[in-house]
């Protein structure tokens, strides 16, 4: 077996594993568009608590897929941004949202058609 040695069955394991949950993609989209402080993202993303954003946000770090910058100023400044091995994503979440649209598209014919 190719991955017996690896924590995830196969290489869509390890993915969804690093993507998954409810605001991880979420997180990531705006971060795509660009850097963001905490409370930018905490605000763009309704229903997210604090908590729960800064528990994304670890994971996050820790897969190496966004980096936090702490800046030296009083209050303090922090913001994240895409590594470059997060970028690579990008592909992947995109091709997600188009099969997305195609699901509620075809979800929504169905509902019309009964």
């Amino acid at each position: 077996m190719p991955y017996e040695h690896s924590l995830y069955g196969c290489p869509v394991d390890a993915t969804l594993n690093v993507i998954s949950g409810k605001w991880k993609p979420q997180i990531l989209r705006l971060l795509f568009q660009g850097t963001r402080r905490f409370g930018v993202l905490q605000r763009s993303i309704p229903g997210i608590s604090r908590h729960v954003l800064t528990t994304q946000l670890r994971e996050l770090e820790q897969d190496g897929i966004i980096q936090r910058t702490v800046f030296a100023e009083v209050p303090p400044k922090v913001e994240y941004s895409l590594t470059e091995f997060g970028k690579t994503l990008e592909p992947v979440l995109t091709g997600l949202l188009t099969w997305g649209e195609h699901y509620i598209q075809q979800q929504d014919k169905q509902k019309s058609a009964t």
